[in-house]
């Protein structure tokens, strides 16, 4: 493959990555081959096996990562060339960008072709020796028997027999690759520790990974002794380890309100740069949220406060501010003290410490790592200093910092590990509304020449198009509006960078620039339109890529708010009282009527969880064919399954005409909010979407495999399904999402461009069904009959046809409990308990405090490669 195709995929004004133009570095000396392997947390985590030939760097994604353990096989799906600078490549690349995520280097070293490495290639099979720091040894490659239609190779990357290999572990009577552990076997292969090695149950793998064959480093002996605190940190998740360059940051999602109980404490949230100070016996560097080196930008007096802190290595997460009024800091001051060169006011206040002495502490609670953090700041420093936690009661300290005008306070898990990226651990609750947009043009001002009068802004939606927002016009100095339009009249282009085109009002006097400069505003409000009311400019935010900034959201609020809303409207259903997320118009009968008696749960209450449910949910039952579970007198009472509209229904559900049924054979659907709350009303306990949307019966725009497991399957064997059906559909180039069922199992979910038909996305989901059985007769069927399904999972691929459905995202169930259908993160299945663990009742809360795991469900779809159409035997 060409580095053409490499370049093709990137904007190299925007990433970071080498274009590999000009001499490559990178490459190994003396004549031999470099090798790489780096860990990449995109928008599933995978690794890139790198191995250099012909000037570049032959390149495979493997999804688990490469095994130590003889003969087991990896999946690696060869991807294009990479030019030989990307072996020391580590950095994040931006959202919106082709891999947008992080990467970091795993192992390195030389290789040796053990044949005619391109003979090899062109064979498929590959035979090399790895001299790594972490994989060693004989290594195969080896191509699969691929399809006409596969716009990838598919490849095995296993580890031969030799000294370097590990053994996998066996079951008691000596059986090889059996899933038993014995104590001593899981010893040697933890400390072997491949990518997705197995953990003890109730413990996350660390990350990074530990080297995968040589014993992890003792601290360092010259470091300076380690402090009580430090130590008790590392006995509590902490380990030797290297000290990183760089660990992508926290970040905290934005909510409504800070989460109440135990469990949580709370921090003033500051209004300045974000920064992880680096240091390495002595020397200093600043890195900003995305690792670039800003270490030169804030003078020596910060610089030497840092590095002369009684450490040998750390690595330190806070903030550096300006506080122009005692105790609160202010952006706009932060940003004037740096035009001005001014340095003698900053101050940086630290809440985290991820690396000190040779000990990585990352998987440490937070409590632990702050009481390590405490331990190595000064007493009393004017420009060092510990941001002060409180475990009173969120709402309270939040009330506190808007009485006192600061921004907000980040609410934190006193328990929880450091979790790069945005995540439940952190979340942060705003005084006032206040976030970052893309800057696409600026109107000039009518008073002062070559000044900016207001900017013209945008935010990025999650197709990629940049949305108009509004303007703002208030907040520049003269000397701030001057600066503006030289840096924005640099950048002019001709054509609107927006994605949809402005009203005459809106584009008048606007010049328009490259979307890549970013703003800070504070605003009163949204519009009902998506505009900005009451602006003003705070400053510009040169640490935050353009492409990353999209419009933030609280979570939905408590299901309390929601029932008093539903109650409000009940009392009086004038849009004055209408404070939902949407004006709901539905007159509720009996709404004290209890669907689930052993929860106690009303009719009010569903309307009530649904409304907050509605912004994550309403994208996947609005404007397609559903299918009810109605049950008018709740779990005790009678229930039937409807699909077609009856007389009498509520007049807000839609009737939908499927050209292949008669006239008056019409389904059901809903539009909007209130059309959900008319399907409760009407006693609608369970909704079942099709997988398709009217706008084209033909053409189903995901597919769902529902894993079903029958009497006597442990709950981890359906984990494991999961995550074999995840690899299947990510080797075919589909990306996949996971959600309870909110029954008895997990529905696996891929989301498609709407283009093969029925026939064939039902037959490539039998295809894959029926090949996994193949594979493990022992644990998978496909096949209905109840009689073959003891002890084995239902892999159920007969929802992926003409009018089948599955349970909607977020729908309830009509079990005790009131379980519902809940997304999930990959990653969660860890500490997944059951298919029913999110219910009605928990739900909201796990909606308000962690940010949307499908969030990026839409983007994600892919155009299905299918096979011919299967019939049913």
């Amino acid at each position: 493959m060409a580095l053409e195709t490499y370049r093709r995929k990137r904007d190299f004004r925007t990433t970071t990555e080498p274009s590999g133009e000009g001499a490559p570095a990178g490459a190994a000396k003396g004549g031999t081959l470099a090798f790489v392997v780096q860990k990449h947390a995109a928008r599933h985590l995978h690794y890139d096996f790198r191995l250099e030939l012909d000037g570049v760097l032959k390149s495979w994604a493997v999804p688990k990562g490469p095994s130590p353990i003889v003969g087991e096989k990896r999946l690696a799906v060869q991807v294009e060339d990479h030019p030989l600078d990307y072996g020391t490549f580590e950095g994040t690349i931006p959202q919106g960008q082709y891999g947008a995520g992080t990467v970091e280097i795993w192992d390195h070293g030389t290789w040796t072709p053990l044949h005619d490495a391109h003979e090899g290639l062109a064979k498929g099979h590959l035979d090399f020796e790895l001299h790594g720091e972490k994989l060693h040894g004989h290594w195969n490659l080896v191509r699969m028997k691929g399809k006409p239609d596969d716009r990838h190779d598919n490849w095995l990357l296993i580890k031969a027999d030799d000294t370097a290999a590990h053994r996998a572990s066996s079951k008691a009577g000596g059986k090889a690759g059996g899933k038993t552990r014995g104590k001593a076997e899981e010893k040697t292969e933890k400390k072997a520790d491949t990518p997705d090695s197995p953990t003890p149950a109730g413990r996350r793998a660390r990350t990074p990974p530990d080297p995968a064959s040589d014993p992890a480093p003792s601290a360092d002996p010259a470091a300076p002794p380690l402090a009580p605190a430090t130590a008790q940190a590392t006995g509590q998740g902490a380990a030797p380890d290297a000290l990183p360059a760089f660990v992508p940051p926290a970040l905290a999602t934005l909510v409504a309100h800070p989460p109440v109980g135990k469990g949580w404490e709370h921090e003033i949230k500051f209004d300045g740069y974000r920064l992880q100070a680096r240091i390495e016996n002595g020397s200093l560097t600043l890195l900003t949220r995305n690792g670039l080196d800003w270490t030169a930008k804030f003078g020596p007096a910060l610089h030497d406060a840092l590095a002369g802190l009684a450490v040998k290595n750390a690595l330190i997460d806070g903030e550096l501010v300006v506080e122009p009024h005692e105790g609160i800091s202010s952006f706009s001051a932060l940003q004037a003290d740096l035009s001005e060169g001014r340095t003698d006011r900053f101050v940086f206040y630290a809440f985290d410490l991820l690396f000190v002495n040779g000990q990585y502490l990352r998987n440490a609670p937070l409590k632990a790592r702050r009481q390590a953090l405490r331990a190595i700041l000064p007493q009393a420093s004017a420009i060092l200093r510990l941001s002060e936690s409180f475990e009173d009661d969120g709402a309270l300290v939040l009330r506190h910092a808007c009485d006192l005008g600061l921004e907000g306070v980040v609410s934190k898990q006193v328990q929880a590990p450091y979790q790069s990226g945005r995540g439940r651990s952190w979340l942060k609750s705003k005084c006032s509304a206040r976030q970052e947009f893309v800057i696409g043009g600026y109107v000039p001002s009518t008073t002062g020449r070559k000044s900016v009068g207001a900017l013209v802004l945008g935010v990025y939606d999650k197709s990629g198009g940049l949305r108009y927002v509004g303007r703002v016009g208030t907040g520049f100095t003269m000397a701030v509006a001057s600066t503006l339009f030289t840096m924005l009249d640099a950048i002019r282009i001709d054509k609107s960078p927006f994605a949809t085109r402005l009203s005459t009002q809106e584009a008048r006097n606007v010049r328009y620039t490259r979307p890549q400069c970013v703003a800070e505003v504070e605003f009163r409000a949204w519009t009902a339109d998506g505009r900005l009311r009451h602006a003003s400019y705070r400053g510009l935010r040169d640490d935050k890529p353009a492409a990353e900034i999209i419009r933030e959201t609280p979570q939905p609020a408590m299901v309390e708010n929601a029932v008093k809303t539903v109650q409000e409207t009940q009392a009086d259903p004038t849009p004055k009282n209408r404070r939902g997320p949407a004006p709901p118009d539905i007159a509720f009968t009996h709404p004290d009527r209890v669907y689930w008696p052993d929860a106690g749960i009303t009719k009010k209450d569903l309307a009530a969880y649904y409304m907050a449910a509605w912004s994550r949910m309403g994208p996947f039952i609005v404007d397609r064919p559903l299918a009810i579970l109605r049950c008018p007198d709740g779990l005790s009472g009678p229930r039937f399954f409807q699909k077609n509209t009856w007389k009498g229904m509520n007049a807000h559900i839609l009737s939908i005409q499927d050209p292949m049924e008669k006239e008056d054979k019409k389904l059901i659907g809903v539009h909007d909010l209130d059309g959900l709350l008319g399907l409760v009303q009407s006693a609608a306990l369970e909704i079942h979407p099709w997988e398709a949307p009217c706008a084209d019966l033909e053409k189903p725009d995901e597919l769902v495999m529902d894993l079903d497991p029958g009497e006597g399957v442990a709950w981890a064997q359906v984990l494991a399904a999961a995550q074999e059906v995840r690899e299947r559909l990510e080797a075919a180039g589909l990306h996949a999402f996971v959600k309870t069922s909110g029954g008895k199992g997990l529905h696996v979910v891929a989301p498609l461009k709407p283009h093969a038909g029925w026939d064939a996305t039902k037959a490539f989901c039998k295809t894959l069904a029926q090949g996994m059985a193949a594979d493990t007769p022992a644990l998978y069927v496909a096949t209905i009959s109840k009689a073959k399904r003891q002890g084995r999972i239902l892999l159920d691929y007969l929802r992926n046809q003409r009018g089948a459905t599955s349970v909607a995202p977020y729908s309830t169930r009509a079990r005790p409990g009131a379980p519902v259908s809940m997304p999930l993160d990959w990653d969660e299945l860890k500490t997944l308990t059951g298919p029913a663990e999110f219910t009605l009742r928990n739900a909201p809360a796990r909606m308000t405090s962690a940010a949307d795991p499908w969030a990026d469900f839409n983007t994600a779809r892919r155009v299905l490669a299918a096979p011919a159409a299967a019939d049913d035997s």
